[in-house]
């Protein structure tokens, strides 16, 4: 299937799945703040198209995540009914077998987003600033990581301005006062799986993967920055004026 095919039909299966669950979600309020980012995620993706298009791979772990957190946001993700579907095919509890005292999708989802995110961030990192060696998988990991926090700042400040069952709803702690720190860990440990990997099929695969990495810790530029840097643009400043 050629690249803008398959990309075409990752995004119309996806609307079909958006348009499915925005029908009676559980919470009209709660999904409508879930998928203020989604929103605004598609809306910047749409526009960069022609400019930079994923590959297959990346559009693939994207378009996997965003279905995942459509499944969380129809439900809420408090209430998505995992359990109950895998006891309708198994005859068994998940939760039961897994040791689970509480509804984990919301786990789920955060250590998807590292697992699933930091590839399609990594081809950001090496096709736009063009990074290698050590950066191009050490950089990724520090963005999920980083924006997994802003995400649970974000929940944080959505249910102190909106309080009550919305604020509560969107926040999912279930009473766990650990809930963020979890959260943040989860997706850190997912991206880096999938950046251990990314490395572990580059040395297979790339012969200079080696000379790569030892050169991505070469300095590039011996002149001290800073204020340094600072009084030389004042002096070139100053000259051409």
């Amino acid at each position: 299937m050629r690249h803008k095919t398959y990309l075409t039909v990752l995004g119309v299966l996806f609307l079909i799945l958006f348009v499915a669950l925005a029908i009676s979600p559980a919470d009209r309020s709660a999904w409508l703040l879930e998928n203020a980012l989604v929103a605004a995620f598609i809306g910047v993706a749409a526009l960069m198209h022609r400019h930079f298009a994923f590959s297959r791979l990346s559009a693939t772990m994207i378009f996997l995540f965003l279905c995942l957190h459509e499944v969380g946001s129809h439900y809420t993700y408090s209430d998505v009914p995992y359990d109950a579907w895998f006891h309708a095919l198994t005859g068994a509890s998940l939760n039961e077998a897994l040791g689970w005292e509480r509804n984990n999708y919301d786990r789920v989802i955060h250590f998807s987003y590292g697992l699933l995110m930091a590839y399609p961030t990594r081809e950001i990192f090496l096709r736009v600033v063009n990074v290698r060696g050590f950066w191009g998988y050490f950089l990724p990991l520090d963005v999920m990581m980083s924006t997994s926090m802003l995400y649970e700042l974000i929940e944080w400040g959505a249910a102190a301005w909106f309080g009550g069952n919305l604020g509560m709803a969107f926040l999912g702690t279930q009473g766990d006062v650990w809930d963020a720190h979890k959260d943040m860990a989860l997706a850190s440990l997912g991206a880096l799986i999938a950046m251990g990997v990314t490395i572990g099929v580059n040395m297979a695969l790339q012969r200079d993967f080696a000379s790569e990495w030892a050169d991505s810790f070469r300095i590039k530029n011996r002149r001290p920055l800073g204020e340094v840097a600072v009084f030389r643009m004042w002096r070139l400043r100053r000259g051409a004026d």
